[in-house]
């Protein structure tokens, strides 16, 4: 496994399945910026505002054309087999929830404070332990990620405008300048 960031804004993906967990994979979608189509025959759970399209019928093929990422949360195996199917022809990313042996990408969980993402994965494993760990690292970390890594953003913008590399900067030293001057914390 190698762990990847996605930028998705605006890019499409199908969510196949409408229960508890197609609706809770559809949420990080659209708030990871996707337009996010769901297919389902029944909508079993409430879909978060900015699915861009909701299809009320049974996922057939030839659906997962023109679409980037599919997530298949269906609980039906046959319908699981088909998708699987089409998605490797069409050589797309899928995940098939609770079936990470046939799935190219896992979703982790995750912690955020601005533009700083901490990730745990258990390669599909244990997705409880994935969240079990999130929240103890989240409670690890300084409240003050998110206005480090922004003055940190401003700070490089400014060095490759006044046409100065970044590449060989040693940043740890301004990196703890600024954690340091929001808040006490337990350093590794």
């Amino acid at each position: 496994m190698l762990p990847l960031a996605f930028k998705l804004d605006g890019v499409e993906v199908l969510v196949i399945g409408a229960g508890q967990v197609g609706a809770r994979k559809a949420a990080q979608l659209v708030e990871a910026g996707a337009r996010v189509t769901v297919i389902s025959e029944e909508v079993l759970a409430t879909l978060p505002d900015g699915v861009t399209r909701v299809e009320n019928r049974r996922y057939s093929r030839g659906d997962l054309r023109s679409y980037f990422l599919v997530v298949s949360a269906t609980g039906d195996p046959l319908v699981n087999d088909v998708v699987v199917e089409e998605a490797r022809e069409e050589r797309l990313w899928l995940n098939v929830v609770d079936d990470p042996e046939r799935s190219s990408f896992y979703f982790m969980a995750l912690h955020r404070q601005g533009d700083v993402t901490v990730a745990v994965s258990t390669d599909g494993a244990a997705p409880a332990l994935a969240q079990a760990v999130r929240a103890l690292v989240a409670e690890a970390l300084p409240s003050n990620l998110a206005s480090v890594a922004s003055t940190l953003r401003d700070e490089r913008r400014q060095l490759h405008e006044s046409g100065t590399s970044t590449e060989n900067f040693d940043w740890r030293l301004r990196i703890r300048e600024l954690l340091d001057a929001g808040e006490t914390y337990d350093a590794p």
